[in-house]
């Protein structure tokens, strides 16, 4: 194990600026690839069902079922895994980070809207919450209703402009 106290190895700068140096330092240690944050968001979700929705999706998906995403710093998300349930139903696991609060698992179920243009999205709070979502769910074969007034779906960015 290594020591947090050891002094990190850094390359030889003869007569380099603390800063050069500096920066060298930081270069060494931002070595995460998008592999290892797609394995890490995997892991992180099959950790997070198995633990909080161990009755439910914890039984049906295995580490293995989720697909790692990378980072996005352009859009500010972290590292995400999403995982097929099948007919148009998603799940998408993050960690929300703040300064403030640490690390907070999100899961949130993706559900087609009926209409068939879109899609909905239900952030999961707990195993009673996708239980509920569920049962609704089973009565419309999977499918959130449509309501022609005002649809809330997300637009799926593959399907066909409407007219």
């Amino acid at each position: 194990m290594t020591d947090i106290l050891e002094p990190a190895v850094v390359p030889a700068l003869d007569d380099a600026s603390p800063l050069a140096r500096l920066f060298a330092m930081v270069s060494e240690l931002d070595t995460y690839t998008e592999a290892e944050q797609r394995d890490d968001a995997e892991l992180a979700a099959a950790h997070h069902v198995y633990n909080a929705y161990g009755a439910t999706i914890g039984q049906v998906l295995d580490g293995e079922d989720w697909t790692g995403q990378i980072a996005l710093q352009d859009n500010r998300l972290e590292a995400s895994a999403v995982a097929w349930l099948e007919g148009g139903l998603w799940l998408h696991h993050t960690l929300d980070i703040s300064e403030d609060d640490g690390a907070r698992d999100i899961l949130t179920l993706i559900a087609p809207c009926a209409c068939g243009s879109g899609y909905i999205d239900f952030q999961l709070e707990n195993e009673d919450d996708l239980l509920q979502i569920l049962t609704d769910l089973r009565r419309t074969h999977g499918r959130v209703p449509h309501d022609d007034g005002e649809c809330a779906s997300i637009p799926d960015p593959h399907a066909p402009a409407q007219k």
